[in-house]
């Protein structure tokens, strides 16, 4: 493999401050992250040349969406990569190469921190805080069954050419960043072009009232401009809320209007999707829904302000039904002891998805937009449409595994 050479042009806001700079990193094999020089491998430990194992490459830069173009390949071998940023966003999928082949993709990818402004940040849980959704640097997971990675150029994204898609939500939409767990947000990166980066601003056990009250609203909409998509999926954790004025067509309804109207406000455009079921079904073989009443709330507002919807609470029982009552643990966090480090006993979730059940899952949310959102739609790539009745076969779809996995459960439910 050919040295890495990473170009940092950055002409870009963040706060009050405009920073420029443009530097070039050439990638050594030993040069460690520390936040003197920005850059370096991270988090595990530096690859050697030619090596299997995954690794990470973290620069550190300002709040912002950049445009990053990779230079895959490897002379002296094949090569098979796959490429995530941040939490485990997927954005470059099994991708190979033959040796000595030179192969370039291009993708733009959001970096985020807490800061609102001066006096404000998002109100962050416990266990976000260092994360890398949330931290001070862009950082790449190199991974795949035989890396090959030649180059990396990073520099902000234009403007005038690119949409952002906000993402609002709870743990069956946020970046799960350790391994079993996935979400249908962390893999519809992978089906955009390079002139759409996806935020993704979910966080587990949200409801559509505390990510308000949070700030990651207030957060997103900061940097949001007109024409930029907000696709909002509550209901698990809303359904949990016992106290006065608390219902599907009370105060979830009053919260779905507080998204509408600030996100109309801002020039966006807002998309509703209905919770994706939870996997429960009934002596017959068909799954339960156990959202009661919320799926219809957001339908009837949705109706009544012209909102679109993508009909997932829909689209999940088929895919759950298709695959069948014991199959569909395929889909969902069911692994045996000692499947992970640090496991101890068997992890049985029917709320939370696996890689396999959340690329599903965002096959589902990606072909919902051909009628949600037909003008977003126009940027999907490497998609010839998907019928959740007929899902793809679970033992076929190939993961590479990120190094950090963890055995607690998210939060919600």
């Amino acid at each position: 493999m050919k040295k890495l050479a990473f170009l940092i042009a950055a002409i870009i806001m963040t706060g009050n401050t405009a920073i420029g700079r443009a530097e070039t990193y050439q990638m050594d094999y030993s040069t460690r992250y520390d936040s003197v020089s920005g850059h370096g491998y991270d988090i595990v430990a530096t690859p050697s040349r030619g090596s299997d194992t995954p690794y990470y490459y973290s620069v550190k830069v300002p709040d912002g969406n950049y445009r990053v173009t990779l230079e895959l390949g490897d002379d002296r071998r094949a090569g098979v990569t796959t490429v995530r940023a941040e939490s485990r966003r997927l954005l470059v999928e099994n991708c190979p190469t033959r040796r000595g082949e030179k192969l370039v993709r291009t993708f733009t990818v959001n970096k985020r921190s807490p800061y609102i402004s001066d006096k404000e940040n998002v109100r962050l849980k416990k266990r976000e805080v260092g994360k890398l959704d949330w931290d001070d640097r862009l950082t790449f997971e190199i991974n795949g069954s035989a890396p090959a990675l030649r180059s990396i150029t990073v520099e902000p994204a234009d403007s005038a050419v690119t949409t952002t898609v906000y993402l609002c939500g709870n743990s069956t939409v946020v970046d799960q960043e350790y391994e079993p767990w996935a979400s249908w947000g962390q893999m519809i990166p992978r089906f955009f072009d390079e002139n759409v980066a996806v935020a993704n601003y979910a966080e587990s056990g949200e409801s559509a009232a505390s990510f308000i009250g949070a700030r990651r609203l207030k957060r997103a909409l900061r940097d949001a401009r007109p024409g930029d998509w907000f696709f909002v999926e509550f209901g698990h954790n809303d359904q949990k809320r016992k106290g006065v004025g608390d219902g599907a067509f009370y105060s979830y309804m009053t919260n779905l209007k507080i998204f509408l109207d600030e996100v109309r406000k801002k020039g966006c455009n807002l998309v509703f999707v209905t919770p994706t079921r939870r996997r429960v079904f009934d002596a017959y073989g068909s799954t339960v829904n156990t959202h009661e009443d919320y799926p219809e709330a957001m339908r009837f507002i949705a109706s009544r302000e012209g909102v679109p919807v993508i009909e997932l609470n829909e689209m999940t029982a088929d895919l759950y039904e298709a695959l069948g009552p014991d199959r569909s643990r395929k889909a969902f966090v069911h692994y045996p002891a000692g499947s992970f480090p640090g496991q101890d006993t068997a992890l049985e979730d029917n709320t939370h998805f696996n890689p396999y059940g959340a690329y599903q899952v965002a096959k589902c949310v990606i072909s919902g937009m051909r009628e949600a959102a037909p003008a977003l739609y126009l940027h999907v790539r490497d998609f010839d449409g998907y019928d959740p009745s007929r899902p793809d076969v679970p033992e076929a779809f190939i993961w590479a595994p990120a190094p950090l996995s963890e055995v607690a459960k998210p939060d919600g439910n």
